[in-house]
């Protein structure tokens, strides 16, 4: 995993292969006469989507429902309309000024109405947004070490022939760079190194593609602390974001050992049979069959022990953020004396300080560490941009008096069902929501402020909204052709889009249908 891969955008960047299976930079090559638009960056739908919520605000009713005193969530069949003495040039300001208090806009103790300067708790993104730029120096300092590229490297030479054991590793270590961390981007970096491998196994370049793409796709559907979805997610529902994280293991652990089992029978059936091929082997490809497999980087003590210190931050991430009390005794119980109970401006602390510590166990010098650090923060810079965006939007409703009149009209949509068939309806809602808002943390900025109260009506912890919402984001990432994972992916990989849906239909119907029924149930047990 290389920085030339160029820079960690979420999943607002666009590209695609042409024709010809190279990958085409459709920020500053012009689009050929008659060439279809591409869809529009997350950027745009978001500034979209803020303009529409603010001319819809002119239109639609507004309302509030009662709050409860101790933790100021709404009461289901508390909603009455209410009049607001909004002026023209006061909903005008509040849209100028959206992006701003996105990030540090306070939220009125007396008014309830969010801005710079009232008095009042932090409402803006300030905190998800210095935890973003700090994930990605902390990311960014270890790929700049060259550990990661050794680490996977020196895996597949030492399983040599032993294809499907390789596969199955593979999978594993880009599922759990999914669910811990959301990769996506920084994946393109990886194709050099698997493509040759698995040709010189004997499989295709359609199991190369499926290694990275489904390994690190399925590792991010079932997130666990992924903090670009259920970071983000946790924090737009006021839970955290250690809350429901039983449950997503269980998901994770589920769907990647089917999407493994998808993947290795597949590439058994092909290495048996190359007919079966869905891609086929050019003459290149069969002169790697005859090799032994790629280049492998060396495994210094210094990147071994980057890889020690870049596991150990994540286990302790975990251990400082799961609510350990609660989780054995009950939403109520105290925490353990040992329980950090830690958020985000302390994980945005262990990040900056565990980015340096990398940088000085790598080696760098001085002036090299501190350039990471600035390109790290520089690369993550859209994320958090993005997260501002949406959550300007929600101050918009929120100060249009709008949000709790949209929650109103969904609570009668659900008041009826089971909890079961909510969960499920969750994560049907959000597929549409993921293909419009691609970036996973745009998409749950700017959905979890509405959707989770919902959890509350149906008698349903926000947690599971939380991984409904993932589980339909990753799903669709899996395979959207906005995604330049998986466009820029298959270009590299040289693998067509039309015979990578083929090859993914099934796995994606299986996906889609277990991960209902993990909703479903989950809803139904609370």
């Amino acid at each position: 995993m290389t920085v030339a891969s160029g820079p960690r955008t979420d999943r607002d960047v666009r590209t695609a292969p042409d024709e010809d299976h190279e990958e085409v930079d459709r920020e500053s090559t012009p689009d050929p006469p008659g060439e279809r638009r591409r869809f529009p960056s997350a950027f745009t739908v978001l500034a979209a989507v803020t303009i529409a919520v603010w001319v819809l605000a002119f239109i639609v009713p507004t309302g509030q429902y009662s709050t409860d005193s101790e933790t100021g969530r709404p009461i289901a069949g508390t909603y009455e309309r209410i009049d607001v003495d909004l002026g023209f040039n006061d909903r005008l300001y509040d849209l100028f000024m959206a992006p701003v208090n996105g990030l540090y806009g306070i939220e009125s103790s007396e008014t309830g109405l969010i801005g710079p300067y009232e008095a009042g708790e932090l409402f803006g993104a300030a905190g998800v947004f210095l935890f973003v730029l700090a994930i990605g120096v902390f990311i960014t300092m270890t790929i700049r070490s060259g550990a990661i590229d050794a680490g996977i490297a020196r895996v597949g030479k030492r399983f040599g022939g032993r294809g499907v054991p390789l596969i199955i590793i593979l999978m594993v270590l880009f599922s759990l760079g999914g669910t811990t961390e959301g990769m996506a981007e920084e994946t393109l970096a990886f194709y050099a190194l698997v493509v040759p491998v698995m040709l010189a196994l004997g499989y295709d370049r359609m199991v190369a593609a499926a290694v990275i793409i489904v390994g690190a796709g399925v590792g991010t559907m079932g997130s666990t602390i992924n903090p670009f979805a259920t970071g983000v997610a946790s924090e737009s529902a006021d839970i955290g974001l250690g809350d429901g994280i039983v449950l997503r293991l269980v998901i994770y652990v589920v769907l990647t050992a089917i999407a493994i089992g998808y993947v290795v029978r597949y590439a058994t059936r092909v290495k048996a049979d190359h007919a079966r091929s869905l891609v086929g082997f050019s003459r290149e490809d069969e002169d790697l069959l005859t090799q032994e497999g790629a280049d492998v980087p060396e495994l210094t003590s210094r990147r071994r022990g980057v890889l020690w210190l870049t596991a150990a931050t994540f286990a302790f991430m975990i251990y400082a953020i799961v609510p350990w009390a609660q989780v054995f005794q009950g939403p109520d119980a105290a925490s353990y004396r040992w329980q950090l109970d830690w958020y985000f401006p302390e994980l945005a602390a262990l990040f900056v300080v565990m980015a340096v510590v990398v940088g000085l166990v790598a080696g760098l010098r001085e002036k090299e560490l501190t350039d990471t650090v600035v390109r790290g923060a520089g690369d993550f810079i859209s994320v958090g941009l993005i997260i501002i965006l949406a959550r300007g939007v929600t101050v918009i409703m929120n100060n249009s008096m709008i949000t709790d009149t949209v929650l109103n009209a969904l609570e009668s949509t659900v008041e009826e069902t089971s909890s079961g068939v909510f969960g499920a309806l969750m994560f049907l809602l959000n597929i549409p929501l993921a293909f419009l808002v691609p970036s996973s943390s745009g998409h749950a900025a700017l959905a979890m402020p509405v959707l989770a109260p919902l959890g509350d009506f149906a008698d349903v912890p926000r947690s599971l909204v939380v991984t409904a919402y993932q589980s339909a984001s990753g799903w669709m990432n899996l395979f959207t052709p906005t995604s330049a994972v998986v466009m820029g992916g298959l270009a590299l990989a040289k693998v067509p889009y039309n015979r990578y849906l083929r090859f993914l239909a099934p796995l994606l119907g299986v996906l889609l249908v277990v991960t209902i029924g993990f909703m479903a149930v989950g809803a139904a047990l609370g």
